[in-house]
């Protein structure tokens, strides 16, 4: 057993950075919940927060990995259900005076566009890892600035199938008409696309010996959100998330597998010199 879920892997991989992480979250009153909070608190995320409640256990997911390092994730959501739009209400002045907030699918979705509100209303850039994907209304799209979708996901928001470069511009483009101010369609071994209205580029993953995909586009979403809260360029802070989510698909697990600075700068300042 080893924690999980998709906005703790983004909270911790951020965390890892040295980034000052506020994290907005339900947990179940069990031991899972408990093992959590100790691993934030481990991991210097902060946690005034996350909240535990009787109502419903822990989210809990169980991962199978091939031999290839790809996986098959099943959740039992649990207490992420029960976080609600007045939750991340009182979270509203570190929201207002953070440099980037990011949210995910695997709680309410009112839940999610309240915070997609809230960030709109303070001016601050509102990342979306929308996983597990599904439909999501005009209104929220619209207050997007990143959407990060991986191929699936592109699909179910889009109805185009991604096999390669063309339907990812496809997919990237469809997203942008419905409002979608960038996109970032991730692709696995084959990299990212990158999109907005000024550009449309590909950039290659960076070559390892993959072990174990699990969490890396939560790494790369956690990451992202980083390099944009420092004021980095969208395409910048993508590459700078591309190198850390390469460097933690070789290592078992999610959040144990997640490189701190000094491993990351080790690491691109390593494949920079061989390139």
């Amino acid at each position: 057993m080893s924690p999980g879920g998709k906005g703790a892997n983004q909270a911790v991989a951020a965390a890892k950075l040295r980034a000052e992480v506020y994290f907005v979250a339900k947990l179940g009153d069990d031991i899972f919940g408990a093992q959590s909070l100790e691993n934030f608190k481990q991991e210097k995320v902060v946690t005034k927060y996350v909240k535990q409640t009787k109502e419903a256990p822990s989210g809990v997911a169980l991962i199978m990995v091939d031999g290839s390092g790809n996986n098959i994730i099943v959740v039992a959501p649990g207490a992420n259900q029960n976080l609600s739009p007045k939750d991340v209400k009182e979270a509203e002045p570190d929201i207002a005076s953070s440099g980037c907030v990011v949210a995910q699918l695997e709680v309410p979705l009112e839940t999610v566009e309240f915070a997609a509100h809230l960030a709109n209303t303070s001016g601050v850039s509102f990342i979306l890892d929308p996983a597990p994907a599904q439909k999501l209304k005009p209104e929220l799209l619209q207050m997007i600035d990143v959407l990060k979708p991986n191929e699936t996901e592109a699909q179910i928001l889009t109805g185009v199938k991604v096999t390669g470069e063309d339907s990812a511009r496809a997919a990237a483009k469809n997203l942008l008409e419905q409002g979608v101010k960038a996109v970032i369609l991730t692709m696995g071994a084959n990299g990212f696309l990158l999109a907005n209205l000024d550009q449309m580029r590909f950039v290659p993953a960076i070559k390892v010996n993959a072990v174990d995909a699990t969490a890396a586009g939560d790494v790369f979403t956690g990451s992202l959100a980083v390099g944009l809260a420092r004021g980095h360029g969208l395409f910048e802070a993508a590459c700078f998330a591309n190198y850390v989510a390469a460097l933690s698909v070789t290592k078992m697990g999610a959040q144990s597998s997640m490189p701190n600075r000094q491993e990351v700068e080790s690491f691109i300042k390593e494949k920079r010199l061989k390139e």
